[in-house]
């Protein structure tokens, strides 16, 4: 069993979580993921490994509350446990001699963001990070993004933090002012990722996105995860999560990605009227 040993709501429907998990802790990396489940009959979800402190043996998730098991997941509190936390899983993001990188994340894709940004930051590389949400009241991880890059923008879609407008202003507006970027690394919502890999790839700078699609086992057997890259099917539990941003086929993804939208509503409502009657 893993137990809890903090929960942080960082805004209304996102919430941090340490798990208790010392061999996962010992060998995760930026960029991997772990697969959870809440209790014994609950179902496998991948989530995208946040934090982690090796001393502690502690690893750290932060989620979004969008279906059943993330909203079961919610109701857990300090002290209480999960039946499995399986990793780390997928490759780590590649680091290794980038001397200046822009980390670009929109909303919760900044809790993968963080973790890469901390690491480059570490590693001595220049950091410019920019951050999107679509209001002040959705913000996550400012003062962390603050500690782990030379630069930190924050842009937001109603102008109530940061600068008004979408983060594919503020890096071209990087990019044209003069920064020479090695990689820019993009991570969020799939729409947001497409748009940032059409605005790289017209001043020729390598772009690496972290893609988290349907996952069932995390091991490329079940193919639920499968991606169009370059032309060729790829896994994204074992080729990646990452990969070269201007040869993904965005389209294929998003309409994948929509395809069990109504099924994950039903069961979340169902999920949310169970808990309304036990506090009843």
């Amino acid at each position: 069993m893993y137990r809890i040993v903090r929960k942080k709501v960082l805004n209304p429907t996102v919430t941090l979580m340490d798990i208790e998990a010392p061999l996962v802790a010992k060998k995760a990396e930026p960029g991997q993921f772990i697969i959870l489940r809440v209790d014994e009959n609950g179902e496998r979800i991948p989530l995208t490994v946040a934090d982690y402190d090796r001393e502690k043996g502690t690893v750290t998730i932060i989620f979004q509350i969008v279906g059943a098991t993330t909203e079961k997941l919610n109701h857990l509190n300090e002290g209480d446990c999960l039946h499995d936390f399986v990793g780390p899983l997928g490759r780590p993001t590649e680091t290794e001699g980038l001397k200046k990188v822009a980390v670009v994340g929109g909303g919760v894709g900044c809790a993968i963001a963080y973790p890469i940004a901390k690491k480059l930051h570490e590693q001595g590389a220049e950091v410019h990070a920019i951050v999107g949400f679509r209001s002040k009241d959705l913000l996550i991880l400012e003062d962390e993004f603050k500690a782990a890059s030379s630069r930190l923008v924050i842009m937001s879609d109603d102008g109530t933090v940061g600068t008004k407008g979408l983060v594919t202003d503020a890096l071209k507006t990087l990019i044209e002012g003069g920064e020479k970027y090695d990689e820019v690394i993009a991570i969020g919502p799939l729409i947001m990722m497409k748009f940032v890999c059409k605005l790289t790839k017209e001043y020729g700078v390598k772009t690496i996105v972290s893609m988290n699609p349907i996952m069932i086992d995390g091991t490329g057997m079940c193919g639920g995860c499968r991606l169009s890259v370059g032309g060729e099917t790829k896994f994204a539990c074992v080729d990646g999560p990452d990969f070269d941003g201007h040869q993904v086929d965005f389209d294929e993804a998003m309409a994948r990605s929509t395809a069990y939208k109504p099924f994950e509503r039903a069961q979340h409502e169902a999920t949310c009227n169970l808990f309304k009657q036990e506090v009843k």
